[in-house]
């Protein structure tokens, strides 16, 4: 990347990530981050989730249930098949943000994630951590949620503040409850969040496109429901820093990875051209 053109991320990136910001981090697992991206990378994005939508990969599903009136799409890893995604990863400043969340010398694309809800989708997303259903060890990490569509209080991605910090729980298929990933009893299950919100220290944020969400992915989180004529696209981005390690596992992660455990030793770095490393 241009010189030039780095420091002026990073001159937009001091504006907008204070070192209050930094420090919220640290210590809830989640912020949000106001007006980082301009006009012209939301478009490029929004371009790009457009693209993946009219040519879904052999990785896409629908999370939805077939009564829901809306759709729930997901789809990942399509950072090398979609032009426009590879350059927002590369030519905007979340990977510089990604630094100093992290403290991390080094930044490692691991992988990418669209979530769009169509109009009248009452699907939530349930109560979950990232990191148990992925195949990596470390703690130095960070997802971004960035919407390309205004998101209310509440459809927005909510966090219990400070669950980062563990205990790691049990992962369960978000349709039918089942644990696939880890064998049954071998770690606790969430508590119900949902029964007895006033007990725990809930974060979230209505959002604006230019606006995202970045949060560590030991984060209890969950989503709302889309109500009415509103649409919310999602384009959400995972990245590494210099403690993460890889943790073959014997079930499929999501995402799965295939062939990977042949070629990366578990508890090697993640130096792969699947994760291209982004700051050195």
């Amino acid at each position: 990347m241009n010189p030039s053109f780095t420091m002026a991320l990073q001159r937009r990136l001091q504006e907008r990530l204070s070192d209050q910001l930094v420090a919220d981090f640290q210590r809830d697992g989640a912020i949000c981050i106001r007006q980082l991206l301009n006009a012209d990378e939301v478009a490029l994005l929004r371009d790009g989730i457009e693209a993946n939508l009219a040519a879904p990969s052999p990785r896409a599903k629908v999370a939805s249930r077939p009564d829901d009136p809306g759709r729930f799409f997901e789809d990942f890893c399509n950072w090398q098949q979609i032009a426009q995604f590879e350059r927002f990863i590369r030519e905007t400043p979340l990977a510089l943000a990604a630094q100093r969340l992290m403290a991390s010398e080094t930044v490692r694309l691991y992988h990418d994630h669209l979530l769009v809800k169509e109009p009248g989708t009452r699907q939530r997303t349930p109560w979950h951590q990232d990191q148990p259903y992925y195949n990596i060890e470390g703690s130095q990490n960070v997802s971004m949620w960035i919407p390309v569509d205004p998101v209310t209080r509440a459809a927005t991605l909510e966090f219990v503040a400070g669950s980062h910090k563990g205990p790691w729980l049990m992962p369960r298929t978000f349709m039918d409850h089942q644990a696939k990933w880890f064998p049954e009893g071998s770690l606790a299950d969430l508590p119900d969040i949902e029964a007895a919100r006033d007990r725990f220290p809930i974060l979230g944020w209505d959002i604006e496109p230019g606006d995202f969400v970045c949060f560590h992915m030991l984060t209890l989180h969950a989503a709302g429901s889309v109500e009415g004529a509103m649409r919310r696209r999602v384009f959400s981005v995972r990245f590494l820093g210099d403690d993460i390690r890889h943790a073959p596992r014997r079930w499929a992660t999501s995402p799965d990875f295939p062939g990977l455990a042949e070629a990366l030793p578990a508890g090697a770095p993640m130096d792969h051209p699947l994760f291209p490393q982004l700051i050195a």
